[in-house]
């Protein structure tokens, strides 16, 4: 039985994921713990964007900040959510091959 708590749930995570910034930063949060300076660097944003694109991804239960000093460390808040990601992936790309015609020589996604 579906519930407004599972509607919700998906729709938040489908918001966190219709942003290209907010997904590359998942997705590098996928391979182990980031400071926003490193992730920004990355990425090619400022400091200011991915703080803004952390906070959604905060707001979506994503993501959590881990104090480290003067400095926070950036984490996924449940490993859970990396395998969910990789399922993603490979569903999209099973279903739609042609969605990312890079995938094959590139590791797209």
């Amino acid at each position: 039985m579906q519930t407004v708590t599972h509607r919700d749930a998906l729709s938040r995570f489908g918001y966190a994921l219709s942003d290209p910034t907010r997904c590359e930063i998942l997705l590098l949060l996928r391979d182990g713990p980031g400071y926003p300076s490193e992730l920004a660097d990355k990425i090619g944003v400022s400091r200011q964007i991915l703080s803004n694109h952390l906070a959604c991804l905060r707001g979506c239960g994503l993501v959590v900040a881990q104090p480290e000093g003067r400095r926070n460390r950036y984490e996924l808040a449940d490993a859970r959510i990396a395998h969910a990601l990789a399922d993603l992936i490979g569903l999209v790309l099973t279903v739609d091959p042609a969605c990312c015609p890079a995938a094959e020589t590139e590791g797209c996604c």
